[in-house]
């Protein structure tokens, strides 16, 4: 039976978050911030952590440097419960990325030093280990800059294990939306963008046109629209679920937590709207905390909320094969 529900492989880093800065900075001057955080970061990682905290067995692979903030951003993940036996700490003095996020009220500058995450390849990951789940996924696809030419074969071998795959590609900095992208979508179960990204990825122009294009080649494509909730097309038919209405202190990690709920859902058995309405229900918890996992971290305040707005019962098969009682 498999050991995990759903293994990842992705960057971590930490996110330093400055708040209540001006939209103009001026260079040579000292600008003051009204707020800072210091959270786990990395589309990745946040999804692995909330998975985990949401009752799923999660195993995760990533190359780290040997540097403070990559201990500090591993330790922050262990403590969600998520399996890092396979990490791999680089030796050739490459340090962990990390991201700086400057806050404008409602509008970020998004600061990021790539660090181990450009340097990640196959040979950083243990098949053997990924293929030991229900489920593999792959955010930030554009940052994975020396695994990018590896992922056509690593996704057509898991495939050809039975394991089903979604991607989140996340944003491509350098705005081409090419490479080998194109060769991945065939593989796909579930594409997990934002209305921008997925018109960006089309070149279409608006969100009908842009599932139009693709919804023949990826059989589900879930995509997230903010306080809108979130669209689904499943091949020919498409459902739309409202958004969960909350005061958002920030959105950093939302679409990742929305991740999060979606997949922990539909792996536990339940049907695509309900998995979109579960994506939408984290979505909007993971915003009313700083960072993505800041919220997940608050055990009572997490299952106060997710019971308020009856998040549907997350089963892990993996933790109940290995004698393990996890509930969302």
């Amino acid at each position: 039976m498999p050991s995990f529900d759903i293994t990842i492989a992705g960057e971590i880093n930490l996110d330093l978050i400055l708040h209540g800065l001006p939209v103009e900075i001026p260079v040579e001057r000292e600008i003051l911030a009204t707020g800072f955080e210091a959270t786990l970061g990395s589309s990745s990682a946040i999804l692995t952590h909330n998975l985990a905290c949401l009752g799923m067995a999660t195993g995760f692979i990533t190359r780290v440097g040997r540097d403070e903030l990559g201990q500090m951003a591993l330790k922050r993940l262990a403590e969600s419960g998520a399996d890092l036996s396979k990490v791999v700490k680089a030796d050739n003095g490459t340090k962990t990325g990390v991201t700086v996020l400057l806050d404008h009220s409602g509008e970020r500058r998004i600061l990021t030093y790539p660090g181990t995450m450009f340097e990640m390849t196959r040979a950083d990951l243990d098949v053997e280990y990924l293929a030991s789940a229900r489920h593999f996924h792959l955010s930030s696809l554009f940052l994975h800059r020396g695994l990018q030419a590896d992922l056509p074969d690593l996704f057509n071998e898991l495939k050809s294990r039975g394991l089903t795959l979604s991607l989140d590609t996340n944003d491509d900095p350098e705005d081409k939306w090419d490479g080998v992208l194109a060769q991945l979508l065939p593989y796909i179960d579930i594409l997990l963008p934002n209305r921008d990204e997925l018109c960006r990825m089309t070149r279409r122009d608006n969100l009908e046109d842009a599932l139009a294009e693709l919804s023949s080649i990826v059989p589900v494509i879930a995509v997230k629209c903010g306080r809108e909730g979130a669209v689904v097309q499943n091949r020919e038919r498409q459902m739309r679920v409202a958004g969960i209405a909350v005061e958002p202190v920030d959105s950093i990690g939302a679409g990742d937590s929305f991740n999060a709920g979606f997949l922990a859902a539909w792996l536990s058995g339940c049907g695509l709207e309900e998995s979109a309405r579960a994506g939408n229900i984290t979505g909007a918890f993971s915003t009313l905390r700083p960072g993505g996992t800041e919220a997940f971290r608050r055990s009572e305040e997490r299952e106060r909320f997710l019971k308020q707005h009856r998040f549907p019962f997350v089963h892990s098969r993996a933790a109940e094969n290995a004698g393990i009682t996890k509930n969302a």
